[in-house]
């Protein structure tokens, strides 16, 4: 096994421990146990459990930043690239299930210089999808909606969907994404509904302001 395989090795496995037992209940004995390999190999990779604990951090949301990267340098319309935000997300359910736990359970355990970074990795993640709306809004896509409030909803969705998917269900997480991506941008209602979209949608947001 190489550096970088044991390296992603002992990321993985603390996540799965984090994700069974807390951070806190876990200590680099439980670690080494899990892995099989004695605690001073763990320290050559990591020097405490908190450093673990960025680096699961730092994979997750560098992975949503990179999956995100690749697609915009092909060419796709906003609107697709929204959609592909959300499977990215709930993709994540399924190949990282303890990575989307800690990352959203506790990051409050990242020391203060680690948290600074990750919540400026988030801040620039989340203003991507709303730059998307933005630009959806732009376009005549969507209607005119506050493009802050549209992400949160977003997020709102597909960050907490964790917390009651399971895998042995009959939906797939790309499944979850195409009928969020649904529910976001066309609503609930029925044509009968639609048909009175003053009371639908409400008064223009210039209006409003």
């Amino acid at each position: 096994m190489t550096s970088d395989q044991r390296h992603h090795e002992i990321v993985t496995v603390a996540a799965q421990l984090f994700d069974e037992s807390t951070f806190a209940n876990t200590t680099m004995d439980d670690i080494a146990k899990r892995i099989g390999v004695a605690k001073p190999t763990l320290y050559h990779y990591f020097s405490s459990k908190e450093e673990i604990l960025n680096a699961i951090h730092e994979e997750f949301i560098d992975v949503l930043i990179r999956h995100h990267s690749e697609r915009d340098n092909a060419g796709l319309r906003p609107e697709q690239l929204l959609l592909e935000a959300m499977a990215d997300i709930l993709e994540l359910m399924q190949t990282h299930r303890g990575h989307v736990r800690v990352f959203f359970e506790h990051h409050r355990e990242l020391a203060p210089e680690a948290r600074a970074v990750m919540r400026s990795k988030r801040d620039d993640y989340e203003r991507v999808v709303e730059d998307l709306i933005k630009e959806c809004i732009a376009r005549g896509t969507f209607r005119p909606v506050d493009p802050r409030l549209a992400s949160l909803a977003l997020f709102g969705m597909c960050n907490w969907a964790y917390q009651w998917y399971r895998s042995s269900g009959s939906i797939r997480p790309r499944e979850i994404a195409y009928q969020f991506w649904n529910f976001l941008v066309f609503g609930l209602a029925a044509d009968t509904l639609r048909a009175d979209a003053g009371l639908l949608q409400g008064p223009p947001l210039a209006a409003r302001d």
